[in-house]
């Protein structure tokens, strides 16, 4: 077995793992980190397929910028895992059975597509300058498929101006401050000075007398009642 044999299986390998802890990891971050992992694994299995052009697409696009989008989202978003797991098993025998139709149609696909296929044949005598596939795809690009590109970009640039303008809408919950305004502030706009008539001060509450002293005339004239009465 060559190195790039060796590269292969690691990648793949590597690759597998990943996308299994995609979909079997209890935190979402964790998910999409793992999700990263597979794409930087996919870029080197390109990489081994000389086709360095889509291995730094992959690179540059999804895992560069793509999936760190997904990362801050899913951080900041808070999922609360225990409620999209509720009915985890409810679904799982649809989707185990749509899996296996999906890999069983893939795995026919490919293994007609392998059976078919036959490598090309260089025609002979004919020796042309080698160019790498970045530069051949560049080329065919902005010659022969000038138009879509252009029409792609428009759309693209039209999104984006949409995702600005929505962004940046009036709310009504929205603090900013308009700077113009504050530049423009005099100090009669803040500041508002009022006359009022002199008030007098009352004068302090005086504190409650104390209660009288009871009558020592009425003390003994209490016995001789409750006497009476028992008689």
């Amino acid at each position: 077995m060559d190195v790039k044999t060796g590269f292969f299986y690691l990648f793949s390998v590597v690759l597998m793992f990943s996308a299994f802890r995609v979909v079997t990891a209890r935190n979402p971050v964790h998910a999409v980190l793992f999700l990263m992992l597979a794409f930087s694994q996919a870029s080197g299995l390109w990489l081994l397929l000389q086709a360095e052009f889509l291995a730094m697409t992959l690179v540059l696009v999804y895992l560069g910028a793509v999936m760190v989008l997904f990362l801050f989202v899913v951080m900041m978003l808070d999922i609360n895992i225990d409620v999209l797991r509720e009915g985890f098993w409810k679904h799982f025998p649809l989707a185990s059975a749509l899996g296996a139709l999906i890999a069983l149609e893939m795995a026919g696909v490919l293994m007609s597509g392998f059976r078919i296929a036959e490598p090309p044949v260089a025609a002979l005598g004919q020796v042309g300058p080698v160019i790498s596939n970045s530069k051949a795809l560049g080329i065919l690009l902005y010659t022969e498929y000038l138009m879509p590109i252009q029409v792609a970009a428009a759309i693209l640039l039209v999104a984006m101006i949409a995702a600005i303008a929505l962004t940046l809408r009036q709310r009504k919950d929205s603090k900013a401050i308009s700077a113009s305004e504050q530049v423009h502030v005099r100090a009669s706009d803040r500041l508002v000075v009022m006359k009022m008539d002199a008030v007098k001060v009352g004068e302090a509450p005086q504190p409650p007398e104390p209660d009288a002293a009871p009558d020592a005339s009425a003390t003994p004239a209490a016995p001789e009642a409750a006497k009476e009465k028992k008689q």
